[in-house]
């Protein structure tokens, strides 16, 4: 699109040397950001093949989430996509398609298809097993997302951030609201903290990081110069922000009981107008990875709707198909970023 020429090479450079010198520290695996996404090198005279592992146990989801296989097929069909359009091929295994740390080790499988494919993503619960993984190939492991980082979606957020804001990319202050103990709790706050940017997790106490987690990222703040804030405070945490980040507010395979308990404890960080107003930016734009829960035009928004009596869980439709919100733009951009990691890793 012709808006990414928007994405600088300073900030992308700045984000490339962190992420690269700080893996050991964050993902464990090598995480790379092409300077310029409109002049990616295409990989079609390498012939590449990928696989795609997915490993989430669907069959926890399955019962009362019918929606959400077809909701991560999707996504998988991204980085497929990704591969395809820089000329690389891939293959898909999914959880009954693989033994993986069934009947075969997880080390013996990545000594396996590290002879039969140039690159691995991997996309499933254990941050464990993304990790062996990796000590055990000898291709690049991509992490497509875990119970503990989302590492891919921090490149496509980072990306969009800097493409909608012409601040540098340690000038952008953000907020995530809702329950900051998730991957994309964890991996927003220690990227941040990486690249030296203002980030507030805006949560109840119970549903913040772990410590291990926040020691990471004021580790790292002290050489960056990041602005980390950590509270229940909603008017204190969004005052000023360029961006406002949520998520859906149960996580990979927490069961469908927990939802009681967690809406009642997260309902006043829903992202509302009112929140909007609260940042005192008329610019200020809104996020989210997606699937989001704004209506009830899906199972799961039907269901809540039945039984908690509201429309719109993490964020009001009246947010996400606002003028502020460029989710569709971030999620878009996955497709940009992730091309840009394969021709950084392969090319």
């Amino acid at each position: 699109r012709e808006n990414l020429k928007q994405v600088t090479q300073s900030g992308n450079s700045l984000l490339a040397q962190a992420l690269n010198g700080q893996t050991g520290a964050l993902f464990r695996i090598s995480i790379l950001y092409q300077k310029n996404t409109l002049d990616l090198i295409p990989l079609t005279t390498a012939y590449h093949h990928v696989v795609a592992l997915f490993n989430v146990p669907l069959s926890q989801w399955q019962a009362s989430y019918e929606p959400l296989k077809e909701i991560e097929d999707a996504k998988i069909k991204l980085f497929d996509v990704a591969a395809h359009d820089q000329g690389a091929f891939t293959t898909f295994f999914d959880s009954s398609s693989s033994q993986l740390g069934h009947k075969e080790s997880i080390a013996d499988t990545a000594e396996v298809l590290s002879r039969m494919f140039d690159a691995i993503e991997y996309r499933g619960f254990a941050q464990s097993s993304v990790e062996e993984l990796a000590e055990y190939s000898s291709v690049p492991v991509y992490n497509g997302l875990t119970d503990t980082w989302h590492p891919t979606q921090m490149l496509a957020d980072l990306m969009t951030m800097k493409e909608f804001s012409k601040k540098k990319i340690e000038d952008i202050s953000f907020a995530y609201l809702g329950d900051a103990r998730n991957n994309m709790g964890n991996s927003f706050l220690v990227t941040a903290s990486l690249l030296g940017m203002d980030v507030r997790l805006v949560a109840p106490n119970s549903l913040t990081p772990a410590q291990e987690i926040k020691d990471i990222a004021n580790k790292l703040s002290l050489s960056s110069g990041a602005q980390i804030t950590i509270t229940e405070d909603i008017e204190e945490g969004v005052k000023g922000v360029d961006f406002i980040h949520t998520d859906v507010w149960v996580s990979m395979g927490e069961d469908e009981k927990i939802w009681n308990e967690r809406i009642n404890l997260l309902k006043p960080f829903q992202v509302t107008k009112n929140i909007l107003k609260l940042t005192g930016n008329k610019e200020v734009k809104f996020m989210h990875c997606l699937p989001a829960f704004y209506d009830d035009k899906t199972q799961v928004g039907k269901k809540i709707k039945e039984k908690f009596g509201i429309q719109g869980v993490e964020v009001t439709e009246e947010v996400f198909k606002s003028d502020h919100s460029i989710v569709f733009d971030q999620a878009e951009n996955r497709m940009h970023s992730i091309k840009a990691l394969l021709v950084e890793t392969l090319a």
